[in-house]
């Protein structure tokens, strides 16, 4: 889930004294990159401050007493506690693999006692579509979510599909200060209530931990930690540092940046670059850095907010706190990790500055105070919501081994808070996301091929890691499995699986060849966000991973497509698209475009693009189509360490479903779990979902299959 190697400035959002600022955010796999500087008010921090220590002391009580008050909620309920856990990504054949060579062993016991299948995952198949699906139970035509991006149609610019961004359009200025006043938009995009709220509603209690598209954190009946999309102290999805003093040319870095540092050291002075200052136009708010490297013990150490930290190669630093000044009383609170990949010459990674959970900036949780109190009571963790940094493995800034350690670093922490939690919920809900499968797959995928184009450049091969991954998932679930009562319904499934990314297809790049999309002045390529593009002569674009846009009349600013011509020019694409071989290999690229206001229903269609790219395994929309980026070629490799995906026909890419129980409904749906759990709490499914009742036999334990192992 990256913004091109030149980072977009979208502005920034200010807060309102006394209230808070939450930050726009980049796109998911596009990338991390600069986005939106953000601040908390000092009456907001200050709050905060008092308030954690009363909630580290109080939350168990409060605990009770919502217990209490649940039982009443409780009285027509099937089962006692429902417990879901998610792993992103994980892939159905892989695991049936996996567990016919005898690997996966409480997996194995579950399909032998409960239930396993494949589960139908969301068209397009992309995370916050697929997890937007799983919560409400609805297809995107009512839940508003078809991408990480979204487009603007009067500028043809990305806009985040998940939440909407606006600063304060006010303030006073005193000099070169400035003091926002007004209150900033703050609004959740998806539509559609998660199955949790209406829980809430009804009296039953829940813990969410991590899963996709919470951010910002809605209220509801529960506890809530935000997931995949909630943003770094920039208000980007994530951007990395890189220190070196070696010789870097004119490169650039997608999802970070280079500090170039000057000399032989063995001492280097510079800065941490932090969030924009919202009471200045001088940009960042920066601290200093000090590096002083002993290249003979292969170690180095920082000075950072006058305190130092050792660091070793190779090996990732824990957790340190840091802290920018805004202005007098007003300090914005981060954590961070460096890698130390090399000390002669020097290259020192910073991963993407976290908010830190014990003194939010923004909120990350529901309430404001739970990640406070899971901090004080667990130690510092993760709160970006793709903290594991793809995109600097893929530029080479981190090494496999530094991208497993922090992969499995966040991965540790999150089965702490889930295991907490797990100890905290004796009626109600648990669910849980774990993206360790995801991140782990797309980046190592390349070891399982012989011939994958970023094998070129690749370190020492590891084609066991995937393999490992699934031996790990597997001990976390017989770590589960043990901590479960015998009435307890264990669910375990994915939002999509995985296959192959080979080859790259430039969609834009196809529309100019073909006479759907025009450039200026003769040109043949053009830059990122359509640079160049002429839009009166323009039919047809893309953006995003999957989205195709008419250029229409009356809805795009520059709009070409007269309305009445819309649905002939839809099936005019579909049928020139579908089937395209690539032209160098001679493979099927894309299988079929599926026309949106077929395969959805529901108020928000009109929001979404207006064909969905279902392309064949092996490839997918190319890094540049992706940023609206014309090519000279179609077809290109793919040569990133991300070299597996899901953003494909959805079809190929079905996720995986096991349950402790017996399940009837045949070829179940991700839809289908929301009306599922309503129903096992007694409560009537809302009328407009779309999913079924998995038909679960709850008064059917798991049948013997074999020992819990962990």
């Amino acid at each position: 889930m990256n913004i091109p190697a030149k980072q977009i400035k979208c502005g920034a959002i200010i807060a309102l004294l006394g209230g808070l600022c939450t930050p726009s955010l980049s796109y998911g796999y596009i990338g991390p990159g600069a986005g939106f500087a953000f601040l908390s008010s000092f009456i907001f921090i200050l709050g905060a401050a008092l308030l954690a220590f009363a909630v580290i002391l109080t939350l168990p009580v409060r605990l009770i007493l919502i217990k209490k008050r649940s039982k009443k909620a409780m009285s027509k309920a099937r089962v006692n506690r429902v417990v879901i856990v998610g792993l992103d990504g994980m892939d159905p054949v892989l695991a049936e693999g996996y567990m016919e060579a005898g690997k996966l062993p409480n997996f194995s016991r579950l399909r032998a006692g409960g239930h396993f299948s494949p589960l139908k995952t969301s068209n397009p198949p992309i995370s916050p579509v697929a997890w937007s699906s799983f919560m409400t139970g609805v297809n995107p035509g009512k839940h508003n979510i078809f991408d990480f991006l979204a487009r603007n149609p009067k500028t043809y610019l990305p806009a985040l599909s998940s939440a909407e961004i606006g600063e304060s359009s006010r303030a006073i200025r005193l000099g070169k200060i400035k003091i926002p006043i007004g209150k900033p938009v703050i609004k959740m995009l998806r539509k559609s209530l998660p199955f949790w709220k209406t829980l809430g509603e009804h009296g039953i209690f829940s813990i969410i931990l991590k899963v996709p598209i919470t951010f910002p954190p809605e209220k509801f009946r529960g506890l809530l930690l935000s997931g995949l999309c909630a943003p770094d102290i920039k208000g980007s999805q994530g951007t990395f540092a890189f220190y070196t003093n070696r010789e870097t040319g004119e490169a650039e870095y997608t999802g970070g940046y280079i500090v170039k540092l000057d000399g032989d050291g063995p001492v280097f002075k510079t800065d941490i670059s932090g969030p924009k200052n919202p009471f200045r136009d001088d940009g960042d708010i920066k601290i200093p850095l000090e590096i002083s490297v002993n290249s003979g013990m292969k170690t180095a150490r920082v000075k950072i907010n006058g305190e130092s930290h050792d660091l070793y190669e190779g090996r990732l630093s824990d957790w340190i706190k840091l802290t920018f000044r805004a202005g007098p009383g007003t300090k914005i609170n981060g954590i961070a990790q460096f890698f130390l990949k090399n000390t002669s010459p020097l290259e020192l990674y910073l991963s993407p500055i976290n908010i830190d959970p014990e003194k939010p900036a923004i909120p990350v949780s529901h309430p404001l105070i739970y990640s406070v109190y899971l901090s004080k009571v667990l130690g510092p963790f993760a709160t970006l919501g793709l903290p594991q940094d793809t995109w600097a493995l893929n530029e080479k800034v981190l090494t496999d081994d530094g991208f497993l350690q922090q992969t499995y670093n966040v991965h540790k922490k999150l089965e702490d808070i889930f295991f907490h939690s797990l100890r905290q919920v004796k009626k109600g809900l648990l669910c849980c996301v774990f993206d360790t499968t995801d991140v782990v797959q797309h980046e190592f995928w390349r070891y399982m091929e012989k011939d994958h184009p970023a094998l070129k450049e690749s370190e020492a091969p590891k084609p066991l890691v995937i393999e490992e991954l699934y031996r790990r998932m597997d001990g976390l679930v017989g770590r589960i499995m043990k901590k479960l009562n015998p009435d307890d319904l264990l669910i375990i499934l994915s939002d999509h699986g995985f296959k192959l990314f080979k080859r790259g297809v430039n969609l834009n790049t196809w529309f100019l060849k073909n006479g759907y999309l025009a450039l200026k002045d003769g040109k043949t390529t053009c830059g990122d966000w359509f640079e160049g593009v002429d839009w009166p002569g323009t039919k047809a674009y893309a953006i995003g991973l999957s989205g195709v846009y008419l250029n229409l009349k009356g809805r795009e600013a520059q709009g070409a497509v007269d309305p009445k011509e819309a649905d002939g020019l839809k099936r005019e694409i579909i049928e020139k698209l579908s089937g395209l071989r690539d032209e160098e290999t001679g493979e099927e690229a894309i299988t079929t475009l599926y026309d949106t206001k077929e395969i959805y229903s529901g108020p928000y269609i009109g929001n979404g693009p207006d064909l969905i790219a279902g392309y064949h395994p092996g490839f997918r929309a190319s890094w540049e189509s992706v940023t609206g980026k014309v090519t000279e070629e179609v077809f290109t490799d793919n040569d990133k360490a991300w070299s597996a995906d899901h953003c494909i026909d959805h079809r190929f890419v079905p996720g995986v479903l096991f349950c402790n129980r017996r399940i009837n409904k045949p070829e179940p749906d991700l839809r289908d779990i929301a009306p599922t759990i309503l129903n096992l709490f007694g409560i009537k499914p809302p009328a407009h979902i779309d999913g079924k009742d998995l038909q679960v036999k709850i008064n059917v334990q798991l049948e013997k299959a074999g020992e819990i192992t962990t």
